[in-house]
């Protein structure tokens, strides 16, 4: 009797937990569920290697997942697909761009010397940016005061032939902001050509952060470096302290940021590993900066084919028709029950019941992320929890028609379905195991609700039943065959 109830009172404080963790940590929904984006990148060859193959696709697999989480968005998953593809689902985001942009760039990160006898060049090219830059922030001001819209639009042209003609790409087609773009590309290449080879590379940086400018409202980036890298950092800065000659970050092949180093510097050069990238960076653009560097540089680049966006009522209607086939199933699962097994049928409801909360109480803990083919394996796993039920209750009813006591014909049932309860739920786990470690995206989704289920439909089927019917044969009332089986079905009324 203390055993049983030691039993009781340990299912009752597991529900009591279940149910706790299901108020404090809410279910965590995927894409199709919650909505959100989904981009489909593919892996590009290059002349170095022409041909993409999968430990490559891995390589840019471990970059990418390491930038997505970087950029914070919570529950994302990456898949591979096919030889050379890679799916990122974001759920709850609704703007893919900002992901695209981080996601898509190399971040090849390079520190460069500036070449000897190109300082005045150097001058020019960078006045010319800054006046190309003056134009689109007045062409956006001026797209926002529509009344000094074309006094604005005067200025802007005006500059715009300035600069096409000291670049000598005067003609340029497309509109002003077209224009300028083309301009600062032509900068852009202009200046990383005054610089020489890349000296040190991210290869050698260990970390990045971010940090607000003192007195300006700007950010900049900060890096650190290895022992090697810090070595090399070091005599690069050595070389161009109080030279007048520049210090250029280019990253992806565009020049993010120049610095001039001071002559106190020319003894060791700046020591200690460490840099800081200044180029007036708002907040979310030095936090994308950082991210990518923190993620490491593609060992290949990738190209966004498709962007996706799932809006959040497609993932409502999911819910809704879930639950409504859910609880129907639970319904209609419990009407057979009670019906066919009586006593035992109740017995098996609230068991499942049970067996429902830890299900998703373990969701929530570990957490699994659930899906239209999650909440599917969830469901399936329902009916192999009654099937466990089903096997020890015929047991059950085989024993009472032979004539045994009704205590001894419970104990039989148990220990005569056993075998097969182990086996049935054996095999599909192996089944589970199979799809989650060959599947990939929702198929991976569907065996690990099944798996999980599998596992605790054994435990409630074993346990909980059984220690709810000892619960019950404790009181006289219900201790009769006939709340267990028809009496026409009996040899004797008696128990």
């Amino acid at each position: 009797m203390a055993r049983q109830q030691g039993w009781f009172a340990l299912i009752l404080a597991l529900a009591i937990s279940a149910t706790a963790v299901c108020i404090s940590y809410p279910l965590q929904l995927g894409l199709d569920l919650r909505g959100g984006s989904q981009l489909t990148l593919e892996v590009q060859a290059t002349d170095e290697i022409p041909r993409v193959k999968t430990e490559q696709v891995e390589a840019v697999k471990a970059v990418l997942d390491r930038r997505v989480n970087g950029l914070g968005v919570a529950e994302s998953t990456l898949q591979t697909i096919g030889d050379d593809q890679l799916v990122l689902e974001l759920p709850g985001e609704q703007d893919p761009s900002r992901a695209a942009r981080v996601l898509g760039e190399t971040a090849l990160l390079e520190f460069r010397a500036q070449k000897v006898d190109t300082e005045q060049q150097m001058q020019s090219l960078r006045r010319l940016r800054s006046q190309a830059r003056a134009i689109i922030k007045t062409q956006g001001a001026s797209n926002q005061e529509s009344k000094n819209k074309s006094e604005d639009m005067t200025i802007n042209n005006k500059q715009l032939l300035e600069v096409q003609e000291s670049l000598g790409i005067k003609g340029a087609k497309g509109t002003d902001l077209e224009q300028v773009e083309q301009i600062l590309e032509k900068v852009n290449n202009e200046i990383v050509s005054l610089y020489e080879p890349a000296y040190l590379t991210g290869k050698d940086l260990l970390t990045a952060g971010r940090q607000q400018e003192q007195n300006i409202a700007g950010w900049e980036v900060t890096l650190s470096f290895n022992q090697e890298g810090g070595e090399k950092f070091a005599k690069l800065t050595q070389s161009l302290a109080g030279t007048g000659r520049l210090l250029g970050i280019v990253l992806d092949g565009r020049s993010i940021s120049e610095a001039s180093v001071g002559s106190q510097f020319k003894a060791a050069g700046i020591t200690g590993g460490a840099a800081t990238i200044s180029g007036n960076f708002s907040a979310e653009a030095a936090r994308d900066l950082e991210v990518q560097l923190r993620g490491g540089s593609l060992p290949l680049p990738v190209k966004i084919i498709e962007i996706r966006t799932v809006g959040p009522s497609l993932g409502v209607e999911n819910i809704r028709r879930s639950l409504i086939a859910a609880l129907s199933g639970l319904l209609l699962v419990a009407v057979f029950m009670l019906g066919i097994y009586r006593l035992a049928g109740f017995v098996a409801v609230v068991a499942l019941c049970l067996y429902t909360l830890f299900n998703l109480a373990v969701y929530s803990l570990l957490p699994v992320t659930l899906t239209l083919p999650g909440i599917a394996g969830f469901i399936l796993s329902i009916g192999m929890a009654v099937d466990a039920n089903v096997l020890i209750f015929e047991r059950l009813k085989d024993e009472l028609r032979r004539g045994n006591s009704l205590i001894r014909s419970i104990e039989t049932g148990f220990a005569e379905a056993f075998s097969s309860i182990v086996d049935g739920h054996l095999t599909t786990l192996i089944s589970c195991t199979a799809l989650f470690s060959l599947g990939t995206g929702f198929v991976k989704g569907f065996a690990a609700t099944l798996g999980i289920g599998v596992v605790l439909s054994l435990f409630t089927a074993l346990s909980c039943t059984r220690t709810l019917l000892r619960f019950l044969m404790g009181y006289q009332s219900l201790r009769r065959a006939t709340n267990f089986l028809p009496v026409n079905q009996l040899p004797s009324i008696s128990a």
